[in-house]
């Protein structure tokens, strides 16, 4: 599906709706923790571009920049208690990145699956699709609202709801390798991937269940460099480097 907005290049944007899923790491800058907020600014202008071009976006960021479940727990935390700190982290960041929207006079909404009405919206399936539908930003924070879930089947999940067309992770590195490009020098980018050898080959696109979820529900998965200027607005018109994870 194209829609008749276009990218600087003016070729057709490739989809209406998408969900953007990035790390808390990924706010966190060249700082060790936190948030930096030099770059949550710099990835909301990256939001705003494509958002300008008419596309309707969904968020997942992860939490941890903040607080990491699994860490927890292997630090001797009981694992649910510890999750459900890793899904506050997630509101935190949700809420730093709707600030830093709303600055750039994007209409945004935290749509949170924990209630918790006097910081954010609840999670109403209707209700979020509205929002946009009006060409408001939602940000699903708190994962799916349950422990032993990850904020990347929360993301795929959000996506196969809100009937997105594709997942865009946002990452480190340009696409998904066959080892990490960082320590080898031969590690090969691939164009496209199958679902099922990337949960054959544990090549790290995201977690098992959310791939499962994605292959079920025939949503590609975009991975690409959220630290390249303008990648995200490019891809969705077909330009850069970038991998498909796909049937």
């Amino acid at each position: 599906m194209t829609v008749t907005a276009t990218a600087a290049s003016d070729a057709p944007v490739r989809f209406k709706r998408v969900m953007l899923k990035i790390s808390g790491e990924a706010l966190m800058g060249e700082t060790a923790f936190g948030l930096h907020p030099p770059t949550v600014q710099r990835i909301a202008q990256e939001v705003k571009s494509v958002h300008d071009l008419g596309v309707e976006i969904c968020m997942v960021i992860g939490g941890g920049n903040i607080f990491r479940g699994l860490q927890g727990s292997a630090q001797g935390m009981e694992r649910t208690t510890a999750d459900y700190m890793g899904m506050l982290a997630t509101v935190m960041n949700a809420l730093a990145m709707q600030s830093a929207l709303e600055e750039l006079k994007i209409h945004t909404r935290t749509i949170s699956a924990i209630p918790m009405d006097q910081v954010c919206e609840p999670y109403i399936r209707r209700r979020a699709v509205r929002h946009l539908e009006k060409k408001r930003v939602c940000i699903f924070a708190a994962g799916t609202g349950n422990p032993y879930f990850t904020t990347d089947t929360a993301a795929t999940l959000r996506a196969s709801e809100m009937n997105c067309e594709a997942i865009f992770k946002g990452t480190k590195v340009d696409g998904v390798y066959d080892k990490d490009p960082k320590k080898f020098d031969d590690a090969k980018r691939y164009e496209t991937v199958s679902y099922n050898e990337a949960l054959a080959r544990n090549l790290g696109v995201m977690d098992a269940s959310a791939i499962a979820l994605a292959r079920d529900n025939r949503l590609p998965i975009i991975v690409f460099s959220l630290d390249e200027p303008g990648g995200f607005r490019g891809i969705l018109a077909g330009q850069g480097t970038y991998t498909t994870v796909k049937g």
